[in-house]
């Protein structure tokens, strides 16, 4: 990268680390310098250590590195847990004097932020706008733009607040400029992005984007923000918001919102996708479109609740008693998370089956700023019978049997005749049956006729450096930012990888004429799972082999670093020969 810098805000939970890291990515954007940021939380409203970290730079980040730039401690404990990672000429900005350190290292920073606080702020949590004040003239930053970010985040409390942060980060801002860690060039600058968002926003953005009318979910980590980002669009739009009592209401209010008319939607994580999944075959049956999005989290049980992980891959898969048809979106990014989600909801509509949103902690905290977002991407029209179609129906047939396997939906009150709905199975009217040839033919209408329809839309895998390449990175989900960027600094271009942005139905064929562009690699599946589940449904699907998979499953996610490493020890265990040697 022409610009790299990595800044870490650590301390303990109720200290404001959230706070002075988001408006500190609000000063980055509006700077015009691209960005990448994520949260490491502990589960507790107080104590522990957390952290917030941004890496800025030239061209816009897509994934971590493991060391750091710059460390701003809230308390003495963070000094010691992430001092190790500091890089050589990083800094620690600290006030020594209110942590009694006495370490002459000229690693710190140090700078009287307690007393500045308390000089020009009046009280102790002034402490985190004169840390934003430094931070920003370490980094030769705008201070018009940190005014005006700090009094936008404090326009509510009133015109002395805003007033006693502006000090504060002034204050701070002066001893920055004079200790200077990494400036970013001129050509860093390249104006303000249009958005900053996180990806459960990115999802939310996606649903009222795609015609979403109603959302019902029980809060979950990591999936709650979406239904908080939901309930603020509808004060504005026309959009209905509902907190269930549970999991399993939650997807029945969805159905049920959905069978009237309504595109609709609802959230969770593992544990709460494992209630709705009756909810899941009942919207088979009934052939009810609905998107539920799994925010994936550490399990079985309650696991790690803030941390991230990928291991409900197989659960979405299979999830549902029976067999019917759904799709399943895997996003990377920011981007697709906006992205998917419309296709989601569009076939859903237009198939008249479930949708799944597979995410996980990692994404649905991951804050990024984004220039483009829905600028190519066509609003999903409804699928429906029309209004004034419907009320000439007459002899109509919910369930009817057709070529294409896609039965007519129509809005229940446009209709005059009587509709009938049922979780048993049923005639094309809808009707209770035991009929053996009808029952043959609506599972094939529910399951293969819609499966064939599903792989005709099926999003390709995306390829980087694949041509010639001698190791071939496969991954889905959140890694594709990592996975992506140990690609692009192998000069040699002997690592490619295959990012899946939709795990079912599988893009078997797709996957094979990509692969037959590095005949000789060896494929890598890279994964935070500890079952290799995407190396298993890829052989399922294609009858590959995987030569390996680099899992990790410790509730974090993969750094630069780390997946460089992890690939080295694999060239060593299959030879004397580094992956650049070979």
């Amino acid at each position: 990268m022409e610009y790299d810098c990595t800044i870490r805000i650590a301390g303990e939970a109720g200290q404001g680390i959230q706070t002075i890291g988001m408006s500190f990515c609000r000063i980055i954007k509006d700077c015009g310098w691209g960005l990448l940021a994520n949260q490491d939380y502990m589960s507790r409203v107080r104590g522990g250590n957390n952290y917030y970290q941004i890496r800025l730079g030239n061209p816009p980040p897509v994934s971590f590195r493991q060391s750091i730039d710059v460390l701003v401690p809230l308390n003495a404990e963070s000094v010691s847990l992430h001092r190790s990672i500091l890089a050589p000429g990083g800094k620690i900005v600290i006030d020594k004097k209110n942590f009694n350190i006495i370490d002459e290292s000229p690693a710190y920073l140090d700078a009287p932020l307690n007393a500045i606080a308390m000089d020009l702020g009046g009280k102790p949590h002034y402490y985190g706008s004169v840390a934003l004040g430094i931070l920003s003239g370490m980094l030769s930053m705008d201070f018009d733009i940190v005014e005006r970010t700090l009094k936008d985040a404090f326009s509510s409390k009133g015109r002395d607040v805003e007033d006693r942060n502006v000090a504060c980060a002034r204050k701070g801002f002066e001893i920055g400029r004079d200790s200077p860690v990494k400036s970013p060039p001129l050509s860093a600058h390249k104006g303000a992005s249009r958005y900053l968002l996180d990806g459960n926003e990115a999802i939310a953005l996606g649903a009222v984007y795609a015609g979403c009318r109603f959302y019902s979910g029980y809060p979950m980590t990591p999936s709650t923000t979406i239904m908080e980002t939901m309930a603020g669009f509808s004060t504005d739009l026309p959009l209905v918001v509902e907190q269930a009592e549970d999991e399993i209401a939650a997807i029945n209010m969805a159905i049920g919102a959905s069978y009237a008319g309504v595109r609709s939607m609802t959230a969770t994580s593992g544990g709460g996708f494992a209630l709705m999944t009756e909810g899941l075959s009942l919207a088979a049956m009934l052939e009810t479109p609905v998107v539920i999005v799994d925010g994936q989290r550490p399990a079985p049980a309650t696991g790690l609740p803030t941390r991230t992980e990928q291991a409900d891959l197989d659960l979405v898969l299979h999830a549902g008693h029976g067999e019917f048809a759904r799709a399943v979106y895997t996003p990377g990014n920011i981007k697709e998370a906006f992205e998917l989600t419309v296709k989601a909801f569009d076939v859903s509509d237009r198939f008249q089956v479930p949708s799944v949103i597979l995410s996980d902690q990692y994404l649905a905290d991951m804050v990024s700023a984004v220039d483009d977002l829905g600028t190519k991407v066509v609003r999903p029209p409804r699928h429906i019978i029309s209004k004034e179609e419907s009320v000439e129906i007459t002899g109509y047939r919910r369930y009817e049997i057709t070529a294409s396997g896609v039965s007519p939906r129509a809005i229940p009150s446009w209709i005059s005749d009587v509709i009938y709905a049922d979780s048993d199975e049923h005639t094309e009217d809808g009707h209770i049956t035991e009929d053996g040839m009808i029952r043959t033919a609506m599972v094939d209408k529910r399951f293969s006729k819609k499966m064939e329809l599903l792989r005709r839309e099926v999003v390709d895998p995306l390829p980087v450096n694949i041509d010639g390449a001698r190791l071939v990175l496969l991954g889905f989900g959140s890694t594709r930012g990592v996975i992506e960027d140990v690609c692009a600094q192998d000069p040699r271009k002997k690592i490619g990888c295959v990012h899946f942005s939709q795990v079912w139905p599988f893009p078997a064929d797709a996957l094979a004429l990509l692969l037959n562009k590095a005949p000789a690699a060896r494929l890598v599946t890279v994964e935070n799972n500890a079952g290799a589940q995407l190396a298993k449904l890829i052989k399922r699907e294609t009858l590959l082999e995987i030569d390996a998979s680099i899992l990790k499953y410790n509730g974090r996610p993969f750094t630069i670093e780390e997946l460089t490493g992890r690939i080295e020890d694999y060239w060593r265990d299959h030879g004397s020969q580094t992956i650049q040697e070979r």
